[in-house]
This record gives structure tokens, sequence and C-alpha cells, in this order.
């Protein structure tokens, strides 16, 4: 199982990511409502400014202060590492 830090210590599992977002954009914010509302949301930020929306295959949706692009890069070398491993 692979794990991934999304910021402040907060890890998930990589497995079972389905997309990683920016939360800027109309359609990411209903459905960031819409999972607070359904109580799937789960706010990683510690308080800070939301920059990346991380949708999970169980439903969940988790809200990071890391940007997109560097949840994506530890997602991409996590498993450049277990390939050498492997």
């Amino acid at each position: 199982m692979q794990l991934i830090n999304i910021g402040f210590g907060n890890i998930v599992s990589a497995n079972r990511i389905i997309a990683i977002v920016s939360p800027e954009s109309a359609p990411i914010k209903r459905m960031v409502q819409e999972a607070k509302d359904n109580k799937t949301a789960i706010d990683a930020t510690y308080g800070r400014r939301t920059r990346a929306v991380i949708i999970m295959d169980s439903g969940h949706i988790i809200l990071s202060a890391v940007q997109p692009e560097t949840v994506a890069g530890r997602l991409d070398s996590e498993q450049n590492v277990n390939k050498k491993e492997g």
C-alpha cells in the first residue's frame, strides 16, 4: 500500500485516489459543499486556504493546503521509488 503526504503530516492511500483537482471552479466548489453536507469531506488544511481537492474512490473528498501539482509530484516520486525497489 502506497501512502502519500498531503501536508502537515496527513497521509492518504495513493491507491484510492481518483483525482487531484484545484478548488477554484464552480463544479468543484459544489462537490466540496455537497461532501460537507453529507459529512464525507475531510478537511486536512489546518485552517489554511484549500489549494487541492483530492477525490477518493470511497466518495470522500479531502481538502489539502498543498498545491495539486505538489501532491501529484509526491505521488509520482513515490511510484518511481517503488519501481526501483521492486
